[in-house]
């Protein structure tokens, strides 16, 4: 079979490479929401593992391969970006969170759905360089406001998704109804997110592990 020297086929091979790579910025330079989809991607990882503060337009320039004017044609500023990124970071642990509760039909397995899902950060995080939530809070200070709010948005959507959950477990007789929902709720996040912090300092599972034990428990005795 006739095959082409090494030397023409490296040169074939970066031919092609720079063709892929053509036609991909042709395309988002065509579809601004292409663009912008690969911006938050590439940002939501860098943000996600690196920090807010760490993290440049110059890396994500990198990151990207797109100049900084192409960036602030979608972005007014680096804090718009910041929280625009950890919006669309935040739709991706809810739309991976919504599949697992589907799955499940009482209340108390939906919530050890979500129990489950937060250990996950710890092991195999299902976003790059952990959660999304956490990271941003740690980093929301006075000083940023835009991302202290999105960040609160963030926590206030997940607060609501666990009353819901158990208002329906109570509405079907999975849970006692004299529990009062949003104490549960709060405790069921600050111990989640406790955990997964700690967990991440040490270096391992246990303590994340320990307060999926405690949860376990306390809804065991909720349930009905």
């Amino acid at each position: 079979m006739f095959s082409l020297p090494n030397s023409l086929a490296t040169r074939a091979q970066v031919a092609g490479l720079l063709e892929i790579t053509y036609q991909l910025v042709s395309l988002s330079v065509r579809n601004p929401e292409i663009t912008k989809e690969l911006i938050l991607k590439k940002a939501g990882i860098l943000f996600n593992t690196n920090g807010y503060k760490a993290t440049s337009l110059s890396h994500i320039t990198e990151a990207t391969g797109l100049t900084k004017g192409a960036i602030y044609q979608h972005f007014s500023n680096k804090d718009e970006l910041e929280r625009e990124t950890l919006a669309y970071l935040s739709s991706l642990l809810f739309g991976k969170l919504r599949d697992l509760i589907k799955r499940e039909h009482s209340a108390g397995d939906k919530l050890r759905s979500v129990f489950n899902f937060f250990e996950s950060y710890t092991i195999n995080p299902p976003l790059k360089g952990g959660c999304p939530l956490l990271n941003a809070a740690i980093e929301a200070d006075d000083s940023n406001d835009s991302l202290r709010k999105e960040a609160n948005k963030m926590l206030s959507q997940l607060r609501e998704s666990l009353v819901l959950i158990l208002s329906n477990g109570i509405k079907h007789n999975q849970i006692k109804a004299t529990i009062d929902k949003d104490h549960y709720a709060t405790l069921m996040i600050a111990l989640l997110e406790g955990g997964i912090m700690m967990s991440k300092l040490e270096g391992n599972a246990q303590a994340i592990r320990r307060v999926l034990k405690h949860l376990n428990l306390l809804l065991t005795e909720i349930e009905q």
